[in-house]
């Protein structure tokens, strides 16, 4: 059993780092398989919706996306974890989750997925969220830990002295690997959730459309 763990900080050994640690060492004491990507200094730019994806199964820009997707499609689960900037997820990993998302074909339903977010103070709880909607829009249970899944330090090894914070990472990494665990015990056992074609719709009027 795999995790595919992606820190979005450029700061390879900053505060999101020291969040993520407390978890690998959770995971590891429960035998789950770890990797590490670091994209937070790398060049990766958002979808530009050319549509490639569609007919060659990867993504036109040949970088950490590609690199990552048939790692994500190996796991049982996925961690993200970004610092906050202005409320929200780092640009770095949005970009590459936009494009990680849409150009992989490959079933997501019950991987199961955790959101980690570092700050200083503010803006946790909406980054938090706003990681957590890459998730549920494609079937993958949401880990909880007894608290948001967020660590706060500004000055670099600040977030070593969050106990709440490194506390709820032990218990996020916990709560995740009982869920894979259970998930792949209810795989062998009763199969897949049965799924009907989904049904697309949108907000334009067909009848509309000739006027």
């Amino acid at each position: 059993m795999k995790v595919l763990i992606v820190n979005a900080s450029p700061h390879r050994n900053g505060n999101t780092s020291i969040a993520l640690e407390e978890m690998i060492k959770v995971f590891r004491n429960e035998g789950v398989e770890t990797e590490l990507l670091n994209i937070g200094t790398q060049c990766i730019r958002g979808c530009i919706a050319c549509g490639s994806c569609a007919t060659t199964g990867k993504c036109v820009f040949d970088d950490a996306v590609n690199k990552a997707a048939p790692l994500f499609e190996e796991a049982a689960g996925l961690v993200v974890a970004s610092p906050v900037y202005y409320a929200s997820a780092n640009a770095t990993l949005i970009a590459f989750l936009d494009r990680l998302f849409y150009s992989t074909s490959f079933d997501k339903t019950m991987k199961v997925g955790a959101a980690v977010v570092v700050a200083r103070r503010g803006g946790l709880s909406a980054t938090f969220d706003e990681l957590n909607k890459y998730f549920t829009i494609s079937g993958m249970p949401v880990a909880s830990s007894e608290y948001w899944n967020s660590v706060h330090g500004m000055m670099p090894g600040e977030a070593a002295f969050d106990a709440e914070g490194l506390y709820n990472m032990r218990v996020l990494a916990q709560n995740m690997t009982f869920l894979m665990k259970s998930i792949a015990l209810g795989k062998s056992q009763y199969g897949m959730p049965e799924k009907e074609k989904h049904q697309w719709t949108h907000f334009v009027r067909e009848d509309l459309k000739t006027k």
